[in-house]
């Protein structure tokens, strides 16, 4: 721009007789200011799919790999799901929406005849809620980032919403602003990058069954408390992640997706740094937006060719807390570790819920998974951030191997997710050369063997102390593939 300036000044200058060196600079100045200002113009992402989806994706995200969900809210009170029957945060609907004879029979046996949803608020008193144990429990993880709901469908939001009246965290039950708190504590005490989730429809809200009725040809609405609510948590709290949710009943075009991104993407204070994901009308989900998830739980086990991400719970049935969860609804760290390494190999992110208590807790079996997914990384986290998908993902004789690598360091990762019972380690992708060197990380070098379209790889005898467990990674160097 600076060069076509010179020639456009010189050129309108040269026909001037008499051109003082003033009049040369102040249309130099009016040429910058010019160019500036169709530079922006052109730079601009525009309300539509395909210049939105043009956007590249942040650079962070790809490279954090693991992240924590949180499901919070007033769903938290009864945390209750019917044995696995239903899950935790979708309680009120189950109980008056499907009329679902496990919740129904639930409330009845335990609450009084008139007791309606809305009682439930002021026992949601998080007191025990210390946000900086919470900041440093998802520091010792080894996530990259948190998303917390901000507003699930039931409408409660846990910020005060100018337009959720008395169906806020602040107004209501804990009296605080549970989003700005745990924001300040991440952003103080971590590197973490925050984010939200944020669910476009409330399953109850009278303006929005009227919308529903009139087939989304009005938007009251979407005008009135939606959108309002998403630039609020944007401008107040800067989230980097934005998780969309309940926006399948309606188009794109009634939640105003378009318009919305464009704004994020051009104008808002994250603009440079933030991630959506798909879900910003029904159709939009592995087509539009951002990063994909495409649907919860999604974990196609092969290489997808756009960033995607697998939103997972700990608790297997569950993205609330549940009271009635016994031990086996849980992963184990071997299963969690599985989807991680899959989902690495495989290109995507992955996002584990944990369901906070009404009470502010984040219970102890969230704790350990947490913890020890954080010990793992601690030895294993080379093999995990900055990697992309190798060539191969699943080994070619070994389905319990998977690969990564990092291209800036030229190295391969294959990982195994169970230890091989003769000590030896059979790879069929792997491509040796003679400068080819092994090394279990948190070890050392390993020996191995070429044989006829494999490798084995002889792997050491470790101490019963030793913090190499649960799966384990090998570095390979100089292969020729």
């Amino acid at each position: 721009f600076d060069n076509c300036c010179v020639r456009w000044v010189s050129r309108k200058v040269s026909g001037y007789v008499g051109c003082s060196g003033s009049k040369m600079k102040l249309l130099y100045c009016v040429c910058a200011v010019f160019l500036a200002a169709q530079w922006k113009a052109d730079c601009q992402y525009q309300p539509n799919w395909e210049s939105l989806d043009s956007r590249p994706l942040p650079k962070w995200y790809d490279q954090a790999k693991v992240g924590i969900f949180m499901h919070w809210g007033v769903y938290s009170v009864p945390s209750y799901g019917g044995g696995g029957a239903g899950a935790g945060e979708w309680f009120w609907w189950n109980w008056q929406g499907a009329n679902a004879s496990w919740a129904v029979e639930f409330m009845k046996q335990n609450y009084p005849p008139k007791f309606t949803y809305v009682d439930f608020a002021p026992m949601f008193q998080a007191e025990l809620f210390d946000p900086d144990a919470w900041a440093e429990l998802f520091e010792q993880s080894g996530a990259g980032y948190v998303v917390l709901t901000s507003k699930h469908h039931e409408g409660w939001t846990n910020w005060p919403s100018k337009t959720s009246w008395n169906w806020n965290a602040v107004d209501n039950g804990p009296h605080r602003d549970l989003v700005g708190s745990l924001a300040d504590a991440i952003r103080s005490k971590t590197s973490i990058h925050f984010g939200l989730y944020f669910s476009q429809f409330e399953w109850f809200n009278r303006l929005y069954l009227e919308d529903k009725a009139r087939k989304f040809a009005t938007q009251t609405y979407v005008k009135d408390v939606s959108l309002p609510q998403m630039y609020e948590i944007v401008e107040e709290y800067k989230p980097e992640v934005i998780w969309s949710d309940g926006d399948w009943e309606a188009p794109d075009t009634y939640w105003n997706s378009t318009e919305f991104l464009a704004w994020l993407y051009n104008d808002s204070p994250v603009k440079d740094t933030v991630v959506v994901n798909d879900r910003w009308g029904s159709g939009c989900a592995c087509h539009h937006g951002g990063y994909y998830t495409c649907e919860d739980r999604y974990n196609p086990g092969k290489l997808v060719n756009h960033k995607w991400e697998n939103a997972m719970t700990i608790d297997t049935k569950s993205w609330g807390f549940r009271r009635e969860a016994n031990f086996s609804s849980y992963y184990s760290i071997e299963g969690l570790l599985k989807e991680l390494v899959i989902t690495v190999s495989c290109g995507g992110n992955l996002l584990m819920n944990v369901g906070p208590t009404h009470d502010g807790r984040i219970v102890p079996i969230f704790q350990e998974r947490l913890t020890q997914m954080g010990s793992w990384l601690k030895v294993n986290g080379e093999a995990i951030y900055n990697t992309v998908p190798w060539t191969h993902q699943n080994d070619t004789l070994n389905s319990d191997v998977w690969y990564t690598q990092n291209e800036a360091k030229k190295t391969v990762y294959a990982i195994a997710l169970k230890w091989p019972t003769n000590y030896q380690l059979i790879l069929g992708a792997v491509k040796t050369t003679s400068a080819t060197a092994a090394t279990l990380l948190g070890h050392g070098i390993l020996s191995w063997k070429q044989d006829a379209g494999s490798i084995a790889v002889d792997m050491p005898h470790l101490p019963l102390d030793s913090p190499l467990t649960w799966a384990w990674a090998i570095e390979f160097t100089a292969l020729s593939n």
